[in-house]
């Protein structure tokens, strides 16, 4: 996938998966990983720069099964920008469609 297109779509894709429920940091990399490649390298700062803009608030959580988890929560200001994120992406995407298809003369 173009470099270009997977910046611009990264945020969006975290914010989408934190709309539905909390995540750990591994497991938003996988989840993200299975349809876009991404590496813990660009996501763990994404959520890092999330966390101090204010969108999404962490927790510690012990584990059973190594080390303990930082689980990431939206706050109800990332809840507000996801919805107007997902807002401007499905009007972008509907527009550059409409070019791709041929409608707009």
């Amino acid at each position: 996938m173009n470099t270009q297109f997977k910046k611009g779509v990264l945020e969006l894709c975290v914010l989408a998966l934190l709309s539905k429920k909390e995540h750990y940091g591994y497991e938003i990399v996988s989840r993200v990983s299975e349809t876009i490649e991404v590496s813990e390298g660009t996501i763990y700062p994404l959520l890092r720069r999330l966390r101090n803009d204010g969108y999404v608030t962490t927790r510690l959580v012990e584990s059973t099964q190594g080390p303990s988890r930082k689980y990431y929560t939206l706050t109800l200001q990332g809840q507000a920008y996801t919805e107007t994120m997902i807002n401007e992406w499905l009007s972008f995407t509907g527009h550059v469609n409409e070019i791709l298809e041929g409608d707009i003369v």
